[in-house]
């Protein structure tokens, strides 16, 4: 990876004596390419016998898959794809590590198709990869995985959008030979979202989406389903895997008036029957997930997150296998990924907020540990900040949980400040490394990730209080949460930005409009200015949560509804913004539409407003290509230094200069369909 050499910045004309001071106390400036380049290497997994590692790493310029055998060095691994335009994000092996699969789209437009390659095909002359063999090959069409089947090792359960964009048909598809057979034609009435296979590769239970919003799990009948457990539009009920014996199904649910935290349930399919299995012992987050392994078909742990990680075991053996690790790790999370068959071996990475992480192979059998790799091993990780739980009251007195990243090596009073709201809004921040948090804080300002009301893991009665709130309270828990800083001494309430993606680019346009003296300076990323024009613009096969959409977030096809969201669009009160605004897209993003965002630079530019404005040909719902990224932060750090006078790296690479050149809109030519 080409590497920028790092330049250490004395200070700047202009600023205080005061923040001249400061400045010099920090940590020196790290390049952004150590936070936002290409991975060294990233995203292992051990082939199913556990003879090869499987990665991600640069070839050509973009990520590709890599194998080498498992006791090999790196550096002999050799590469099995070469695709020159996208980046590979997913992959997997077969069930007999014949093949390994991997999903691509075409410029972010989230139509995937599925690709199998043969590692082991002998390669022609000229030929220097084996063959990425397209096996759905279809356009404009969205492929969903559901099954790969342990006693079939070459046949996988797909859904495809082909005949209607709304929902996926299922189909049994042959990796050997791409040959498809269809097993259901899921029609508009039947709304089935799911399919759950049993251990023995058995179609046993589908999920259903109704008009209304609310939602069933069904029994497979030859000639239909039978309803077994349902939920309304404001419950969820995530069927996980069945148990050993493979007569109950494990579910993930809040069902219940009296319910508030998710818990995990067993579920006879025949009889109805639930039984209680777990939830919180705190008594303060939902279930966040389970490990399971597939060689005794059991539960080895639950995993629960609040200000950290919380992990409950339930296989005596992995957990003290675990305890040993953790030894030599003790204040960093430790997480199982990848296994082999026979889970003797294991691949593991060890993170913390201010490590990005490594892996080790773990050997069950002789307890030996082997380093692999880390995926950005440049990052000083000494300069990097700490990440602090915090919560503070909003405007209602609901209590916030959040996160707070402040800058290293100065006095934490004063400081400028950047909001960084969370994309879905139906997701949440966790404790961890985070790329864009730590190069924010070692630029030198301080950083508020916010889990405000609607975000997920705090029981239903915390995400319910965000239903029809965008804009209001759900703004409230964001803007009270810069007036608690500002309280505490910690943030200047002159320097205060706001910079965020999807939602978090919604509440950035909200914060500019709604409390437009609370921010000197923000970063839109994909984001939604006018509900209406999202609402309408949703992605087909979004069809099956779309009432989910107008339930939490206002109707568009009544009046009513229809006016609450024009109210609480930015778009509606561009006239207030006096912000220096920053708007980023991508103009393939099919859930957030470039219309979005054209929209709300056309409004400022007509009232004679400045605003910038990036727009990436070859991306959608976020960049996925490094020189992308790299563009847009050098020019997001260097307009939020001069509005909020603090430091940015000047430099960048040719490559990245012109690729800045070629995505800088000039907004005199943005017009509107």
């Amino acid at each position: 990876m080409k590497q920028i050499k790092i330049i250490f910045f004395i200070g700047f004309a202009l600023m205080s004596l005061t923040n001249l001071a400061q400045k010099k106390q920090l940590p020196p400036i790290i390049d952004r390419e150590l936070f936002f380049g290409d991975p060294e290497i990233t995203g292992a997994q051990l082939s199913p016998d556990g003879k090869f590692i499987s990665f991600i790493k640069t070839y050509k310029g973009t990520r590709n898959i890599w194998v080498k055998k498992t006791n090999e060095d790196f550096k002999k691994a050799k590469p099995v794809s070469a695709d020159t335009l996208r980046p590979i994000s997913n992959y997997f092996w077969s069930r007999n590590g014949k093949y390994i699969l991997y999903s691509q789209d075409k410029g972010g437009d989230e139509n995937f198709n599925l690709y199998a390659i043969d590692p082991n095909e002998a390669l022609k002359k000229g030929q220097d990869v084996p063959t990425s063999k397209d096996l759905t090959n279809l356009k404009g069409v969205r492929v969903y995985i559901y099954e790969l089947p342990l006693n079939d090792p070459d046949i996988i359960y797909i859904g495809l959008n082909d005949r209607d964009k709304a929902w996926h048909d299922l189909y049994k598809l042959k990796i050997s030979t791409g040959e498809k057979t269809l097993i259901y034609k899921n029609l508009e009435t039947d709304r089935i979202t799911g399919w759950i296979f049993d251990w023995d590769g058995n179609l046993r239970l589908a999920t259903r989406s109704n008009q209304d919003g609310s939602n069933d799990i069904l029994r497979v009948e030859k000639n239909g389903f039978e309803k077994i457990y349902s939920t309304n539009s404001f419950e969820s009920s995530d069927p996980y895997i069945f148990d050993k014996d493979n007569k109950k199904i494990y579910i993930v649910t809040n069902k219940g008036d009296d319910i508030n935290f998710s818990q995990l349930i067993l579920l006879d399919p025949i009889t109805k029957k639930e039984e209680f299995v777990e939830k919180d012992p705190l008594n303060k987050v939902d279930l966040n997930s389970l490990n399971f392994s597939e060689k005794t078909k059991s539960i080895i742990s639950t995993i629960y997150n609040d200000s950290r990680r919380r992990i409950y075991w339930k296989d005596k053996r992995f957990e003290n296998d675990y305890k040993m690790i953790q030894k030599s790790f003790p204040n960093d999370d430790i997480s199982f990924f990848s296994s082999n068959f026979d889970e003797n071996l294991w691949l593991f990475n060890v993170s913390s907020d201010i490590n990005p992480g490594s892996v080790y192979l773990f050997d069950r059998t002789t307890k030996k540990t082997t380093f692999q790799y880390s995926p950005r091993p440049k990052i000083p990780i000494k300069n990097l900040a700490k990440m602090n739980s915090i919560s503070y009251k909003s405007s209602d007195g609901m209590e916030i949980p959040a996160f707070l990243v402040l800058p290293k090596g100065v006095d934490k009073k004063n400081l400028p400040l950047i909001v960084v709201p969370h994309g879905g809004p139906w997701s949440r921040i966790y404790w961890g490394y985070g790329g864009l948090p730590q190069f924010l804080a070692n630029r030198g300002y301080a950083v508020l990730l916010p889990n405000f009301r609607g975000s997920s893991g705090y029981g239903k009665k915390f995400i319910d209080a965000g239903n029809n709130e965008w804009g209001q309270k759900m703004q409230d828990d964001i803007t009270w949460g810069v007036k608690y800083l500002v309280n505490q001494g910690i943030a200047d309430p002159k320097r205060v930005g706001i910079m965020g993606g999807s939602y978090g680019g919604y509440a950035t346009l909200a914060g500019v409009t709604f409390t437009p003296d609370t921010y000197a300076a923000a970063v839109s990323i994909v984001g939604p200015s006018n509900l209406n024009t999202l609402l309408n613009s949703i992605p087909p096969y979004w069809e099956s949560i779309r009432k989910v959409f107008y339930l939490r977030m206002g109707d568009p096809t009544t009046p009513e509804g229809k006016e609450q969201l024009v109210r609480q669009s930015p778009l509606t009160h561009a006239n207030k913004i006096k912000t220096p605004l920053m708007v980023v897209q991508g103009a393939n993003d099919p859930r957030v539409n470039k219309a979005e965002s054209d929209q709300i630079v056309v409004a400022l530019r007509d009232r004679g407003f400045p605003v910038s404005y990036i727009l990436a040909p070859d991306e959608g719902h976020g960049f996925a290509r490094p020189v992308n990224n790299m563009a847009m932060y050098a020019e997001a750090e260097k307009f939020l230094a001069k509005h909020l006078n603090g430091r940015y790296q000047a430099s960048m690479t040719p490559e990245v200069e012109k690729r800045l050149k070629e995505i800088t809109v000039d907004v005199s030519t943005v017009t509107l369909k």
